[in-house]
């Protein structure tokens, strides 16, 4: 296991490369990955939320009018995961196993308890967590175990019907563990330290559900069980895990099976809309922002973002060819794509030296598997613009684009990047 200085690099410090003409003294500022200059830690915040479910709704507490209030949700926080890239060697965490950053290997058996309707924020536990690296941040992962421990096995809350509050107990023995996964675009970049919000969205949980149909017991508490209001139980069990809102989810349930599946509305909002162009600063005008510069197997290169009349332009000027295509390699990271759904990979490419490049996408978890395409491109000394169409045989929130230009000395100008979902 590396060690637990990991996972951020260019989320926080951009691959900048600053856009200047040809004709300037200084040509553009070479990108890579650069270090962070300090260190940053990891925190987190845990809490309970009654605004309209939207991925990225700003949390509200319950109005006097809110029909489902909960009182009481604990979990027990088991792990914190990471996953990234980096680029010392061109590897990656395995995307489910991830870096361990926490527990700590002194204190293996740590386990914290996490109450979301008392909000808790959690920063102590964390303090030896160093995100320092040159890696790029893909997915923070988080197991809990419900809070067995401290008889704490159920939700409990009110359902407020015809001006009445009827106390509630939603039992959550239909799952033994769980594990979220969020992306890295929903995490917050603060100064000294990145945060996680994992909030529970309670309309999210209860929307479009007529509780008020639910049995109440002799006791005067409704209970949603294996036994009693069974169908809402059931309804309020395919949510419960959603209802965290992020990327996607594992969970163990009372049988020891395991399951796994994206929250549509996330991913959705990831994954994006026909039209979108998934490539970030395809243009250039933010400089190297995005974009990734990676040399290796004797492969020599530098790299600027230089102007050309009124656009930008990256050149990339290869003084060592190295062993492989792949020794310079141009690469651009979290490209979110569907299975069977098709794309279209656009660019505008030329050199002072007419010869091939490789331009495909690849696999988040092994870069040396094509998901989608990959092309042998011809490139002449006047700009010409490709099209390469494909549809991904896996879908992947992290898939990797390469531009592989190594194996010749030459030059080459690229503008114009694009990645974009036609149907």
């Amino acid at each position: 296991m590396r060690s637990l200085c990991s996972i951020i690099g260019c989320m926080l410090v951009a691959l900048w490369a600053a856009g200047c003409s040809e004709s300037d003294t200084t040509a553009g500022i070479e990108i890579g990955n650069p270090e962070i200059a300090q260190n940053i830690g990891l925190t987190a915040d845990f809490s309970i939320d009654y605004s309209d479910a939207k991925p990225v709704a700003l949390a509200k507490a319950a109005s006097k009018d809110e029909k489902v209030v909960i009182d009481t949700f604990r979990l027990s926080l088991m792990n914190v995961y990471s996953y990234s890239s980096y680029y010392t060697m061109v590897i990656t965490d395995d995307q489910d196993g991830g870096l361990q950053l926490w527990p700590y290997e002194e204190d293996p058996a740590a386990v914290l308890p996490i109450s979301f309707t008392e909000g808790e924020i959690v920063k102590d536990a964390f303090e030896h967590i160093n995100l320092k690296h040159n890696g790029i941040l893909k997915e923070i992962r988080v197991g809990f175990e419900v809070n067995r421990k401290d008889g704490v096995n159920s939700i409990y809350g009110r359902i407020r019907q015809d001006g009445k509050e009827i106390p509630f107990v939603y039992e959550l023995n239909r799952i033994q563990g769980f594990d979220l996964f969020y992306h890295s675009s929903q995490t917050e970049i603060q100064e000294s330290s990145v945060n996680l919000s994992v909030i529970f969205r309670v309309r999210r949980f209860v929307g479009g559900l007529d509780l008020g149909s639910a049995k109440v017991g002799d006791d005067g508490v409704i209970r949603f069980s294996k036994t009693e209001n069974t169908e809402l139980w059931e309804s309020l069990n395919e949510r419960f895990l959603p209802s965290f809102q992020a990327l996607r989810y594992k969970y163990t349930d009372d049988q020891g099976k395991n399951h796994s599946d994206y929250v549509d509305d996330v991913w959705s909002e990831i994954s994006g809309k026909r039209n979108s162009n998934f490539i970030t600063n395809g243009n250039f005008d933010e400089g190297g922002a995005d974009w990734v510069f990676h040399t290796q197997f004797n492969g020599v290169a530098d790299t600027a973002v230089v102007k050309e009349k009124n656009s930008k332009v990256m050149r990339v000027r290869v003084t060592r060819g190295g062993d492989y295509s792949y020794s310079v390699q141009l690469l651009h990271e979290n490209i979110p794509v569907v299975a069977g759904a098709t794309y279209k990979f656009i660019f505008t490419i030329w050199s002072d030296v007419e010869g091939e490049i490789t331009a495909r996408l690849g696999k988040s978890t092994y870069y040396n598997v094509t998901n989608g395409f990959q092309e042998h491109v011809k490139v002449s000394t006047s700009g010409k613009s490709f099209e390469i169409e494909f549809s991904p045989d896996e879908t992947d929130p992290y898939a990797r684009l390469d531009l592989n230009l190594g194996k010749a000395e030459r030059t080459f100008w690229i503008k114009d990047v694009q990645l974009i979902r036609i149907k």
